[in-house]
């Protein structure tokens, strides 16, 4: 992936979380809390956990490809958005993990 596509999918991801976060105020009168986010995070990550078991048949469900494909996707949107309200660039916090991993395995 280049690095505008990663841009781009940075940029999309803020904006989407910015048209949620209009409906957590229409509907519950505030939008979530930093909290709230790494909860739903954390909740789709473990959703990651049972997906994978089904795909590998330890876990009986339908459509467990389409599914997992859409969590791996929303985790990624979720860390984007966990990222952006920390004031951390995920895009530089990426490239350091991966530069100092890197380099400590050679």
């Amino acid at each position: 992936m280049s690095k505008d596509n990663f841009d781009n999918i940075v940029t999309r991801s803020i904006e989407l979380r910015k048209k949620y976060h209009k409906l957590e105020l229409l509907h519950h009168g505030s939008e979530w809390t930093v909290e709230e986010d790494a909860l739903a995070y954390l909740t789709d990550a473990g959703l990651i956990g049972r997906t994978i078991m089904s795909e590998q048949k330890r876990w009986p469900k339908n459509d467990s490809k389409a599914e997992l494909e859409h969590k791996l996707g929303e985790n990624i949107w979720w860390l984007i958005v966990l990222a952006e309200r920390s004031g951390i660039d995920i895009k530089q916090a990426v490239d350091d993990f991966l530069a100092k991993t890197e380099n400590l395995i050679g």
